[in-house]
């Protein structure tokens, strides 16, 4: 049986140059190409918008939400300290 679903591509589009891209959705489409001009036609008719960006949903890696202990930070921060740090006597 042939695979008749397209790859979903989430879309960031930049609204003026210098501005970070900002997600705004996904588009279905059977290559990045497509998927470009899927995401202008439906993302950049309303917004305004000096680029796109399309990336394939299967490639974007994320946390999981219960692994809290990925984002724990650690409350030693001894190498700040100048007296760990070997210096002559006089200069």
């Amino acid at each position: 049986m042939m695979d008749t679903q397209w790859e979903s591509y989430e879309v960031f589009h930049q609204e003026k140059r210098g501005d970070p891209h900002e997600h705004v959705g996904a588009v279905h489409a059977p290559d990045p190409q497509v998927a470009l001009q899927f995401a202008r036609d439906q993302f950049a008719r309303r917004l305004r918008c000096v680029s796109l960006w399309v990336v394939r949903t299967r490639d974007i890696t994320a946390t999981d939400y219960q692994d809290e202990s990925f984002f724990a930070r650690t409350t030693d921060k001894s190498y700040r300290d100048p007296k760990t740090f070997g210096a002559p006597d006089h200069l």
